[in-house]
């Protein structure tokens, strides 16, 4: 089975458990440069509900991207999940609610790829400014950008 893809095919009312991680070479895939090193598990369930199957989502772990101050490695945590509700219809399609996402499956679609929905969730869980705490930055780097 591939990683990230739950086939929805088939899926019981019983709750499916799926575990995943991802590297780096999960965000190059990506072509995102930006991180240098990444260390997440992925933990998901799946069942099926009526018309609808719940995704669940919980990511955990951490990435390591460049400080935007001093340019140095810097490990962020991850802490993030996702919720979605999968139904089928005429075309693939992205919805987004107060208690999640609601995406449309083309019909006779066998398998729903989380690969998207995992890198989004993490890129926008990373805070906007990426520093060290005080006084981490590299004294020495600092030095030479202030120049």
């Amino acid at each position: 089975m591939q990683p990230f893809v739950v086939p929805v095919n088939g899926l019981g009312r019983a709750e499916q458990a799926f575990d995943w991680t991802a590297d780096v070479k999960f965000f190059e895939s990506f072509g995102n440069s930006e991180v240098m090193d990444a260390g997440l598990r992925i933990a998901a369930t799946a069942s099926q509900s009526g018309g609808f199957i719940g995704v669940r989502c919980e990511i955990c772990g951490s990435v390591t991207v460049a400080c935007d101050r001093c340019l140095e490695a810097l490990a962020l945590p991850v802490e993030t999940s996702f919720r979605l509700s999968v139904k089928f219809g005429p075309r693939e399609e992205r919805t987004e609610t107060e208690d999640g996402e609601i995406v449309m499956l083309p019909y006779g679609e066998a398998d729903l790829d989380l690969a998207q929905f995992i890198y989004d969730y993490v890129m926008t869980s990373l805070p906007m400014q990426r520093v060290h705490p005080d006084g981490e930055c590299n004294e020495a780097t600092l030095k030479y950008l202030s120049k």
